[in-house]
């Protein structure tokens, strides 16, 4: 849905500043009321299910939003969509995560959390087409063509194999070994390296059960449990710190404080630095996989840095010389926003959020990056409208400070977990390995590759997987 189509239709009332920041923030909302609810049901009935629950109310939220007749409806919808999406993304990033070949894992994960520069070019040619419309089915067309990627969904689950982890941890070993053999194996029941996988995922989870059947402040009490919360919660918040979530949705307006006012030129902006997110985008999910995810989160924070500090002088430049050199540079910074981000959070998020949290605590782990993300969301969908038009420019500072704050954060707290399995990384902290003092893994490298494939062994034994100390 375009909120420039949103502001220009009589329907609402032409929504501006807090009203406007009130309608946006709803979809936020509407995920955080979903992140109580959702960590259970995706560990409960699996992977797959989540992501058709999700699908089926956000066809409800689109067909409500495409027919509203009333403000009333239209927020109700936004809350729906935001509710649904918390599911979709936390069932399907675990879902990846866990059935990808281990070499492949993080090029599949970027690829899933790049696949949204795909919907936004989409929606941003929708709009550009529909700008123009004086009826109000300039945005009820975005809006109900919100419903065919959840119908898609809807479709294409039923051809999707369950996570293996998940059918072992229910007790359904043969399934999961069955999709082992068929995905990572090219259906040869004999591979060494499916076996070897298959008995460290069942070994793997019969040791993390011992912590499963602690309590939740149990859990937390250990440092490691700890060290991935705050970590967590702090990648949540900087999805929003970034300042992504001020260009996607408040676009139109920062076009307007550096003279820009034409709303075609701002349609055809936006669907110029959608495309070129979703070049930019996949480029980067090929590439920085093969690299060591500490160096990659430092390279792009430090770049989201420097280019949202220049924008905002930039933007201050302009203010003041009403310089068109100035707001061409702003343009620019605004295009090179969109592959630092990526470097510093976007590609990379949901992989590493998969390989930070055990299997039995991976699903609530990555709902509390969503209770952050859209937490922080809410309250940057509300008060950016309102801070950008009371301050101008120098509402960007907060984000040159949160961003100059990340690299330090980054550098200091952030583990390796690069060449690793997922089950490799429940010894991530030294904290975890006295914790399942029975267990040990011994490391077995297949076919040269880069990653490491592990199986439980004897407490006795001499060899374990690489640990981080925590």
């Amino acid at each position: 849905m375009s909120r420039k189509a949103l502001t220009r239709t009589t329907d609402f009332h032409h929504p501006r500043s807090t009203l406007l920041g009130l309608i946006v923030a709803m979809y936020s909302l509407g995920s955080v009321a979903a992140v109580p609810f959702c960590p259970f049901v995706v560990d409960k009935i699996g992977r797959r299910f989540p992501i058709l629950l999700g699908a089926l109310i956000a066809i409800v939220g689109g067909i409500l939003q495409g027919s509203a007749l009333n403000l009333v409806m239209f927020i109700v919808a936004r809350f729906l969509l935001g509710f649904a999406n918390v599911f979709c993304i936390v069932a399907a990033s675990s879902l990846i995560a866990e059935l990808s070949h281990p070499k492949d894992r993080a090029v599949i994960s970027g690829l899933f959390v790049t696949s949204f520069s795909l919907g936004a070019v989409v929606a941003a040619g929708v709009t550009l087409g529909t700008f123009s419309m004086t009826s109000n089915w300039g945005w009820r067309i975005p809006s109900l063509l919100q419903v065919f990627p959840s119908l898609l969904q809807v479709y294409f689950i039923w051809f999707l194999p369950e996570s293996p982890r998940w059918l072992v941890s229910r007790g359904r070993g043969n399934e999961a070994f069955d999709i082992l053999v068929k995905y990572h194996a090219e259906g040869d029941e004999t591979s060494e390296f499916v076996k070897a996988e298959y008995t460290q995922i069942e070994e793997t989870l019969e040791a993390e059960l011992k912590i499963a059947q602690m309590n939740q402040k149990e859990v937390l009490s250990t440092p490691g449990m700890r060290k991935r919360m705050i970590i967590v919660s702090f990648i949540g918040l900087s999805m929003q710190g970034s300042g992504v979530g001020l260009i996607i949705r408040f676009l139109s307006p920062i076009l307007d404080n550096i003279g820009i006012h034409d709303n075609r030129t701002k349609n055809i902006i936006n669907l110029v630095r959608s495309s070129w997110s979703l070049v930019n985008g996949t480029f980067i999910a090929l590439i920085v996989p093969r690299h060591p995810r500490r160096r990659i989160f430092l390279a792009g924070s430090i770049s989201l840095f420097v280019v949202i500090t220049a924008w905002t002088i930039a933007s201050a430049e302009y203010s003041v010389t009403h310089s068109k050199f100035s707001a061409q540079v702003v343009v620019v910074l605004i295009l090179l926003h969109s592959p630092a981000f990526n470097l510093a959070l976007n590609t990379l998020a949901f992989t590493y959020l998969t390989e930070l949290f055990p299997f039995h605590v991976r699903a609530r782990g990555i709902a509390t990056y969503q209770w952050w993300a859209r937490g922080a969301g809410f309250f940057t969908e509300f008060a950016n409208p309102i801070g950008i038009d009371v301050a101008g420019w120098r509402w960007y500072i907060i984000y040159c400070v949160w961003n100059a704050f990340q690299v330090v954060f980054v550098y200091l707290m952030f583990p390796e977990t690069s060449g690793r399995t997922l089950e490799e990384l429940t010894f991530l902290y030294g904290d975890e390995r006295e914790a399942l003092r029975h267990g040990r893994v011994e490391v077995l490298r297949q076919h040269g590759e880069s990653e490491t494939y592990g199986t439980m062994v004897d407490s006795s034994a001499r060899t374990i997987g690489p640990v981080e100390q925590g």
